[in-house]
């Protein structure tokens, strides 16, 4: 779910020069083909986030920057999320993790608080463990963010496979 955003083109910029970028609407990764043609390290696909097309353990590091978010939009209780919301987040975390090299990283950046994304991040079945920090200049006014670190190949700690179970 790159949709439009700069930030491929940005860690092109800041030396990352092997990327790729997916999103389910072929108009906008058209366009980005087209905004980025001067930059040959960043690729472009229309692909559907629930059946990645890459093959297993083809990526150094995933990130996603509100894609999930998607995902919980229509749920009206973050506290109790529909069982088809939670298998859609289910099936798109384990293709996530189906396609990363043992040992590196899941990177999810998103305004989803801890107490309601980390039930989701912290299944036994993914084989990651769970970091989060929360983001944000301090402003009393300002939103924060959070950053979600997944490692593949390492354990979850055992209040993160509680919260897991929650789901």
């Amino acid at each position: 779910g790159c949709g439009n955003s700069a930030l491929s083109h940005d860690l092109h910029e800041l030396g990352y020069t092997d990327v790729t970028s997916i999103d389910f609407s072929a108009a906008c990764i058209a366009a980005m083909r087209t905004r980025y043609a001067c930059c040959p390290g960043l690729r472009w696909a229309v692909m559907d986030i629930r059946a990645l097309a890459f093959p297993d353990a083809s990526f150094d590091v995933v990130l996603e920057k509100g894609t999930l978010d998607v995902l919980l939009v229509e749920e009206t209780d973050p506290w109790h999320v529909s069982p088809q919301a939670a298998a859609a987040m289910h099936r798109v975390l384990a293709e996530v993790t189906r396609v990363l090299r043992p040992g590196v990283c899941f990177i999810s950046i998103t305004f989803a608080q801890p107490h309601f994304r980390k039930p989701h991040y912290a299944q036994e079945a993914f084989g990651w463990s769970l970091r989060h920090a929360t983001c944000g200049d301090g402003d009393a006014g300002a939103f924060h963010y959070f950053l979600y670190v997944m490692r593949k190949g390492q354990p979850l700690e055992p209040r993160d496979v509680a919260l897991g179970r929650r789901l």
